[in-house]
């Protein structure tokens, strides 16, 4: 199983808090951009072999891209029947129809909501107003796409606890599908890092973590990844491969991959060098053991189902020990076959990972583990916590 990301570059305009290679250019030149991508993949293809299970859209602002160019390239692409197909949308930046978009094989939808809270929104730099966001999420659903799902930003500076709170309601009151919580990071170079506005307290943005996920918890849409939650049936069946540790394709430009064998690879980020490039890659190697290893347990233990000790043993040679403090505190749970973030562990997933890649070794036979598959996944009381 491997996925393909399809980076789309063009954006109507920056946001302050944005860090990603995009490009505002007027006139974008999507029939080249296309024919570089599907050019890319020529190159790529036999790398992966077979047919990817998913692909995914992003950007920028691929809702900007016609929609025949998307077809373009998923013709080249030829994704497996039943294919995941996703694709970002901005309120305020659909030139046709989303039924456009589903005719052309996309099927899931990941709607740049942001905030219905118009103060936030313009905080951000949306550019869409709450009504244009409303009217996007009624389009999306009508329109019948199998999933939908909206992007949220939270601990913006100047925001409170109580207009978050009323965020979240206007979120669940739309029924999303899935749910994508970001906590703002304010990235060096950006006009908000400029700005110098300070942050919000670990405090208000540990209650406001709080707040989402009991919230969305409560309207039957749970947590499966640490900035993550998804009704039954409706995860990113795209990002879970990073997550699950398989391998994804990367085209377009600033496109990032990890090949089958274990190489990660970039591309040029400038969208221009991109298109004229007879080969767009700029980097490509197979990281040491000891460097996959921390990568794997880092993106993996924030998933529900963990690090999978198997995986890390077959892939690297090294295995983890567990602190059994950690476990004592309830952060993490120590099954037969991996080990699993406690909901209390969710804010703490990155330092939890270094915390176990400071323990790798070289792998002995796995450890005799009492079968806890019968225990709750927590083994504790539950919990909803924090920071991502």
């Amino acid at each position: 199983m491997y996925g393909v990301y399809v980076h789309i570059p063009w954006c109507r305009l920056r946001c302050p808090y944005c860090a990603f290679a995009v490009s505002t250019r007027k006139d974008p030149p999507h029939g080249a951009y296309t024919d570089a991508v599907v050019r890319e993949w020529a190159l790529r293809r036999d790398t992966f072999g077979g047919r990817p299970s998913t692909v995914f859209f992003g950007g920028g602002t691929p809702s900007l891209c016609p929609p025949d160019e998307l077809a373009r390239i998923l013709e080249a692409l030829n994704p497996e029947p039943g294919a995941e197909v996703s694709m970002e949308a901005n309120p305020g930046d659909l030139p046709v129809p989303l039924a456009a978009f589903r005719d052309a094989g996309v099927t899931r939808l990941s709607l740049g909501v942001q905030s219905f809270d118009p103060a936030v929104a313009r905080r951000l730099g949306r550019g869409h107003t709450s009504d244009d966001a409303r009217a996007l999420v009624a389009e999306a659903q009508r329109t019948g796409f199998a999933s939908v799902s909206f992007d949220l930003i939270f601990a913006v500076p100047g925001q409170t606890l109580a207009a978050f709170e009323a965020d979240l309601d206007a979120v669940v009151a739309l029924a999303p599908d899935h749910v994508s919580l970001y906590g703002l990071t304010i990235e060096p170079d950006t006009p908000f890092a400029r700005s110098k506005k300070p942050p919000v307290d670990e405090d208000l943005w540990r209650a406001m973590y709080d707040a989402a996920a009991d919230a969305l918890s409560a309207a039957g849409i749970e947590r499966y990844e640490v900035s993550n939650f998804a009704r039954p049936g409706h995860r990113s069946r795209h990002n879970e491969h990073y997550w699950r540790a398989r391998p994804w394709a990367g085209l377009g430009a600033s496109a990032h991959a990890w090949w089958p064998d274990g190489t990660r690879a970039a591309n040029v980020a400038d969208a221009e060098a991109y298109m004229a490039a007879a080969d767009p890659l700029v980097s490509a190697e197979r990281p040491p053991p000891a460097a996959m290893a921390y990568e794997l347990i880092w993106s993996t233990l924030r998933h529900v189902d963990g690090v999978d000790r198997a995986t890390l043993r077959a892939r690297t040679g090294l295995d983890v020990r567990v602190d059994p403090a950690l476990v004592t505190a309830g952060l993490l749970i120590e099954r037969v076959d991996r080990v699993c973030l406690l909901p209390a562990g969710f804010p703490l997933a990155d330092g939890l990972a270094s915390r176990l890649a400071e323990t790798l070794a070289a792998a002995d036979p796995p450890p005799a583990l009492p079968d806890t598959s019968a225990m709750s996944d927590d083994g504790a009381p539950r919990r909803r916590t924090g920071r991502t």
